[in-house]
């Protein structure tokens, strides 16, 4: 029975990336599945968070910085000559490690990059951002609050405002650099419920420290050390039955 290939929403092709003479990352080829959450895992300074910015160019603003070969989406290079960088950052939205909403409203929050934008009338910029709050699982709870300011809702309540801030302008895929990482255990759980849920619409790449929370999240895990990919698989096959020495060394806790 012949099995389908599967659909590929991005990837890098012997990609190397350069903080000035010092190479970051070592040739990472890996394709990262539409539909699909990929988890990035590895010690701190392994290169994982630097992968996930060279996604969608967000290392194009660290000076001295210099990248080889190519990304693509959708079959196209992101780092050709004639790629507008703010159309990939349009397509693939980034999530940080700590909450960062603006000091304006929740509304304001949400309707930034649409207002930016400059296409959409006030009526339409209500409906996403009604949308995008829905979407990232907080329309019930701040829909009476959208005029209050963004800094007072809890940490949980924050990052999830800044998902629903990605999600307005209509990505195809979400990168999130540790999104839970500085939350408590139930905001953390609401994060990772709304990351399930979002794959149904979305291509998400999370960079993760927790083997549980990659192990409960992704559908497909990469080990980086030291710059290099080591091994990528279906996530249950990277926990349970690893192929390289030191990505089992890693799971398990040996290192890292």
């Amino acid at each position: 029975m012949k099995t389908e290939k599967p659909v590929l929403k991005m990837s890098a092709q012997d990609l190397k990336f350069y903080y000035g003479s010092v190479m970051a990352l070592k040739g990472i080829s890996m394709g990262i599945r539409k539909n699909q959450v990929t988890a990035l895992i590895g010690p701190s300074g392994c290169g994982k968070t630097t992968f996930l910015r060279c996604l969608n160019r967000m290392n194009d603003i660290v000076e001295g910085a210099r990248v080889e070969e190519e990304i693509l989406l959708d079959g196209q290079n992101i780092y050709a000559p004639e790629v507008d960088v703010v159309q990939v950052r349009k397509r693939v939205g980034m999530v940080f490690q700590k909450s960062n909403p603006f000091p304006k409203t929740i509304f304001e929050n949400v309707a930034y990059g649409l207002k930016i934008d400059g296409d959409c009338s006030k009526r339409e910029i209500a409906d996403r951002v009604e949308k995008s709050l829905k979407d990232a699982a907080l329309w019930n709870e701040v829909a009476d609050r959208l005029h209050d300011s963004a800094i007072q809702i809890s940490g949980g309540q924050q990052q999830r405002l800044c998902i629903a801030r990605a999600l307005a302008v209509e990505p195809e895929v979400i990168l999130m650099d540790e999104p839970a990482s500085a939350l408590d255990p139930i905001a953390t759980q609401k994060i990772e419920e709304l990351i399930q849920q979002l794959k149904n619409h979305y291509t998400i790449v999370i960079v993760t420290h927790n083997m549980q929370q990659a192990a409960r999240m992704s559908d497909f895990t990469a080990f980086f050390y030291l710059g290099e990919l080591i091994e990528m698989d279906k996530t249950e096959k990277i926990i349970t039955n690893p192929g390289n020495r030191r990505t089992e060394d890693y799971v398990t806790g040996r290192f890292g």
